[in-house]
Formats: structure tokens, C-alpha cells, sequence
């Protein structure tokens, strides 16, 4: 196991990154076949303080792949409907079928967090939820679904300034939810609902493992590199591909019968 250090290395440079990030990436292209191959199904949950870096990690992890292997499933808050099912009920509708692999950003885990330390669940809600999990999670494994958790732990200086990064800038102002902002002054609210959870739900069947994300090009690198050994894969036959050559029966100026039709403006 990885010893829980804070990371003093320097940020990790542009080139080396993208390098690692494409052979990474390469690796995850077969893993995606495998799992089509094999019918296999998995889970993976991104859980973390705000401002983590979930967002850039499941983005690394999925730009090259087909959205309908690696599905993405972010909820927004419940709605009145929802809120009167069984609670796990509205995750569950998104669950992995053959070939598929579902990953959540942000899941269940919502009432160990969020929801516990904004007061939208009560102490029971919450410490019930703490003693159902590990038996639900025993059931999707036992299922065969592999489920993978993954927590990016973020520092007090890096969350302070990436949530001032985002003040500032108006590419980034959209990231900032209303639970943004409660969360920093609630910062020790959270390690302990962390913590709570962690010692909760760190099972043999469905362990967590946690991130350090203050350095985000090492934490993205280091997500695809867990999920890719949590998954292990073998190469499958391809059949040689031969690009078949254009027909030219039934030709005619194809461009022409544009001609009188509207095209978007070319500013660029």
C-alpha cells in the first residue's frame, strides 16, 4: 500500500505529462475493448472536497473512449420525486450492463458527505447510511461488478487558491456551487465526515483508495494508472481493417447542389 505522504515534488512538466497521459490513454482503449469483449461490467465512484480536481481526472480518463462504454453519470440534487425513493434508488437505475463501465461523479457517497455536513440528511439518515453501505457494496461485488473508489484528497492552501481561481476567472466561474463556498469555512466538518466514512466503508470487497491531487497532471496520471492495474486486460483480435474505394456510380458535383445553401460564417 502507498504510504499517505504529502507531496513535496515539483508540479510535473506539460511534455512529460501529455507523454505519460497518451500511452495511458492508450492502455485505456484496451481495457475498453476487453471489457466489450468480455461483457465485463464496473463501477467507478470520484469522490473528494470541492475542488479536488474529479472533474479533470474523469475527463483525462474518458476523452479518447466511446461515452457508451465509459459512461459518465453526474446527478444533479435530487428532486421531490427522488427524494421520497429508497436512497440508493436513483444511482441504481444508472448501474453498468455488459461492456459498460459507469463512473460516477460524485454517488452515493453524497449523504456521508455533503448531505451530512450541510444538514440535508439527519444524524440517523446518515449513521444508517454508514452501516447499510458496506453490505449494499457486498451485494454489487458479489454481483460481479467491479467497483473501484477513488477519493482525491486536496490540501487547505491548494483548495483556498483554485476556489480564488475560479472567483477570478469567468471560464471557471461556473464551477462554483452553492455548497462551494459553505465547504471552505466548513473544512474540518468535512475531514471528520471524511474520516467517518473512510473507517465506515474501507472494506476488503470495496476498498478506498485515496488521491493526492494537489499536483492534478500527477493525480489524472495516477487515477488511470489504479483503474488500469484494478482492471487487468489482455489484447483482442482486431480483424484487419481495409478501406473500401469510393464508388463512382451514380457521381455527380456533389459541391454544386451546396451552392444555394446557408453555411455558418467563417470568422475564422
Amino acid at each position: 500500500m502507498a504510504r499517505a505522504t504529502t507531496d513535496q515534488r515539483e508540479p510535473l512538466k506539460n511534455k512529460a505529462y501529455l507523454g505519460h497521459l497518451r500511452t495511458l490513454q492508450a492502455e485505456l482503449c484496451g481495457l475498453q475493448a476487453w471489457v466489450k469483449h468480455k461483457g465485463l461490467r464496473a463501477i467507478i465512484i470520484f469522490e473528494g472536497r470541492d475542488a479536488a480536481g474529479k472533474g479533470g481526472v474523469i475527463k483525462a480518463l474518458t476523452e479518447r473512449l466511446s461515452p457508451r462504454v465509459f459512461r459518465v453519470v453526474a446527478l444533479p440534487a435530487p428532486s421531490d420525486r427522488e427524494k421520497s425513493q429508497m436512497y440508493l434508488q436513483r444511482y441504481m437505475q444508472h448501474f453498468p450492463a455488459a461492456g459498460e463501465i459507469v463512473i460516477f461523479d460524485r454517488s452515493w457517497y453524497n449523504r456521508a458527505g455533503v448531505e451530512y455536513v450541510m444538514g440535508f440528511c439527519s444524524k440517523q439518515e446518515h449513521r444508517r447510511f454508514l452501516e447499510l453501505c458496506p453490505a449494499v457494496e457486498k451485494y454489487i461485488t458479489d454481483a460481479g461488478i467491479a467497483l473501484i473508489k477513488l477519493w482525491l484528497e486536496v490540501s487547505d492552501k491548494e483548495q483556498k487558491r483554485r476556489f480564488e481561481a475560479r472567483v477570478n476567472d469567468p471560464l471557471r466561474q461556473w464551477k462554483l456551487s452553492p455548497m462551494d463556498l459553505p465547504s471552505r469555512s466548513k473544512w474540518y466538518q468535512y475531514s471528520l465526515a471524511r474520516d467517518m466514512m473512510l473507517d465506515a466503508t474501507d472494506t476488503e470487497h470495496a476498498p478506498w483508495y485515496v488521491v493526492r491531487s494537489d499536483d492534478k497532471k500527477r493525480a489524472r496520471l495516477n487515477c488511470i494508472s489504479h483503474i488500469l492495474s484494478a482492471i487487468p486486460c489482455k489484447p483482442v483480435p482486431r480483424d484487419k481493417i481495409t478501406i473500401p474505394k469510393r464508388s463512382d456510380k451514380h457521381a455527380y458535383d456533389d459541391q454544386a447542389t451546396l451552392a444555394n445553401r446557408t453555411f455558418v460564417r467563417e470568422v475564422f
